[in-house]
């Protein structure tokens, strides 16, 4: 079994050609097995890679060439021993490996790495030539700003470290690295900062993702559905970002940075509600301007959430507290509607669920112009056709409105979610049952934690020096020795 196999140490055989037919039968006789057999003083030497995940120019450059020229030097060369040292002083690569192991061997060529046979040595060279073909760097898709940095992750590991390396260089910024998924053996960078981040939160996000039992590992969500605190919830518990600024400047405030092969998105941890409301260009833009649009955000999210289940509030259970003259005219466009009100605004709701996802699902050209010319058509020739009112259709498209100034696609999902269940409450009891489900979201958020740490910082517990990046955020100069909502050794952000 492969799980067995990684745990006992399998020897590698002497005879050469035995080591490659059993590489051959462990990957199917698979056509991308490149090898290449070379004579070294009467000695066979097979270079073992996959085609495609390699750099193949630095194989033939680095180490075929300079192999080859091994030939005048055989007198020298008497033994499999003398013949490795050799090559190991030839051999360009950034780095070079001794196994032992037959688990480890197969386990680096599927990496990308090279081997190397040497014949009647138990022992296999691994260079470092691995080559994964990745997109260029793009400007962002999902955060977007008009002022600040232009550049985003993207799926290839070692250019994500690299982007955030060159914002921060520091020695004190850590990299630890391991393999997640059973059959996709997917790698894994965790970063930090040593002094800034907790050290408990540390060792405990190491634990949660070497405790990961799941075969595969092809996105950020599904490291993390499994580590995160809480299951159960609506409420995003860690955030992702594809933008190198805003990773840095969350491992600045001591937070912990997940970077997943294959993914552009970097997971952030631990994480506060606050900060799902705060855009990179809050920090890029002047501090009164940008708590201006942080608070319309907020309000945007509570206008996403509560704007339908007041409304139907107001004209079902408590009519009185509608000012005459609009009663009226309320009451007169809902004469011709044959449904009730609960009927009419689901119907409105889910009719706009299914023009967003058209726009996301169609072909880029035609998505955008899709969902614009749906909703108006549709609208209007609802009404018309008397199935809803008018102010049914003005209250769900203010609702999606509001839903497009949030600046993370989590918070989003969330509102979409908390907004149905606040419509059915609404239906049976009113504003009774807003307020209800308002206490509930309110306990429910001051019990979540995230890694250990309060979700609802800096409101509950309340923490005074928070209040200065939470609603409003103060000049940068007052930031400077802001206290951290993470217990850290260093106080500085």
């Amino acid at each position: 079994m492969p799980d067995q196999n990684h745990n006992q140490l399998i020897p590698l055989s002497e005879n050469v050609e035995e080591n490659i037919n059993r590489l051959e039968i462990e990957l199917g006789n698979c056509d991308d097995l490149l090898i290449r057999r070379l004579k070294v003083s009467s000695k066979v030497i097979a270079i073992l890679h996959i085609e495609g995940i390699v750099d193949e120019q630095s194989i033939n450059e680095n180490v075929i060439s300079p192999i080859i020229q091994l030939h005048k030097e055989t007198s020298t060369l008497k033994t499999a021993k003398d013949i490795t040292d050799k090559m190991v002083q030839i051999i360009s690569v950034p780095s070079i490996q001794y196994i032992l192991d037959w688990s480890k061997l197969l386990e680096n060529i599927l990496a990308g790495n090279t081997v190397i046979l040497i014949e009647d040595s138990s022992i296999a060279l691994i260079l470092g030539t691995k080559k994964i073909q990745s997109r260029s760097i793009t400007e962002p898709t999902t955060q977007t700003v008009i002022k600040g940095p232009k550049d985003s992750f993207t799926e290839n590991l070692s250019t994500n470290i690299s982007l955030v390396r060159s914002r921060i260089q520091n020695a004190k910024l850590r990299l630890k690295s391991t393999k997640v998924g059973n059959v996709t053996k997917t790698d894994i960078g965790i970063m930090y900062i040593e002094g800034i981040a907790d050290h408990r939160i540390v060792m405990e996000a190491l634990s949660r993702i070497n405790k990961i039992k799941i075969d595969s590992i092809l996105e950020a969500n599904y490291i993390e559905e499994a580590v995160r605190d809480n299951r159960k919830t609506l409420f995003p518990l860690m955030q992702s970002s594809e933008r190198p600024d805003v990773v840095a400047a969350n491992l600045l405030e001591g937070k912990i940075a997940i970077i997943i092969q294959g993914t552009p998105f970097v997971l952030l941890l631990p994480v506060f509600l606050i900060q799902f409301f705060q855009s990179p260009e809050d920090y890029y833009e002047n501090n009164v301007f940008s708590s201006f649009l942080r608070l319309i955000r907020i309000g945007s999210f509570l206008l996403n959430m509560y704007a339908s289940a007041v409304y139907l509030a107001l004209i079902t259970h408590h009519q009185g507290l509608i000012p005459t003259t609009l009663m009226v005219t309320l009451m007169a466009q809902r004469e011709r509607v044959p449904f009730p009100a609960i009927i009419e605004l689901l119907l409105m709701e889910l009719a706009f669920e299914v023009l967003r996802e058209a726009g996301v699902r169609m072909p880029r050209a035609i998505g955008p112009a899709v969902s614009i010319v749906g909703a108006l058509i549709l609208g209007q020739a609802a009404v018309e056709a008397g199935f809803v009112s008018a102010a049914i259709v003005i209250i769900v498209a203010t609702s999606a409105i509001n839903s497009f100034t949030l600046p993370n696609t989590n918070i989003v999902n969330t509102a979409r979610g908390l907004r149905f269940l606040l419509i059915l409450c609404s239906a049976f009891i009113g504003f009774y049952g807003i307020l209800l489900s308002t206490l509930f979201i309110l306990v429910h958020l001051c019990s979540l934690r995230s890694f250990g740490v309060p979700y609802f910082t800096p409101f509950a517990p309340f923490k005074l020096a928070g209040q200065k990046d939470s609603l409003i955020r103060f000049p940068i100069t007052s930031l400077s020795m802001k206290h951290s909502e993470i217990e850290n050794e260093n106080k500085i952000k």
